[in-house]
């Protein structure tokens, strides 16, 4: 893929850089965008996560946040370690949960 068309998804989606996930508030479902760029240079276009919904954060203090949290991650195959970097599973984890 040659930079020229990179360069657009960056502006079409509105972010500065590659892997740098921004809030989308005036997106209708989406909370967050992200331009993803991998080892081997391929870049994908992702919208993550739900819009107007909070993620419980990285240490949840009460019980119904560590029930939201444990949920969450039962749904999402949280177990794999490593997800790959173009896709929302990975990106949601990284920056909502």
């Amino acid at each position: 893929m040659s930079e020229k068309k990179s360069d657009s998804k960056l502006k079409n989606a509105g972010v500065s850089g590659y892997n740098k996930p921004k809030r989308t508030p005036s997106h209708p479902t989406k909370s967050h965008v992200v331009v993803a760029r991998n080892a081997k240079g391929e870049t994908k276009t992702i919208r993550f996560g739900q819009q107007g919904v909070k993620g419980a954060g990285k240490n949840p203090k009460t019980a119904k946040d560590k029930a939201r949290k444990k949920s969450y991650y039962a749904r999402h195959n949280a177990q794999d370690s490593k997800p790959d970097i173009l896709s929302a599973r990975y990106w949601s984890h990284k920056v909502k949960w």
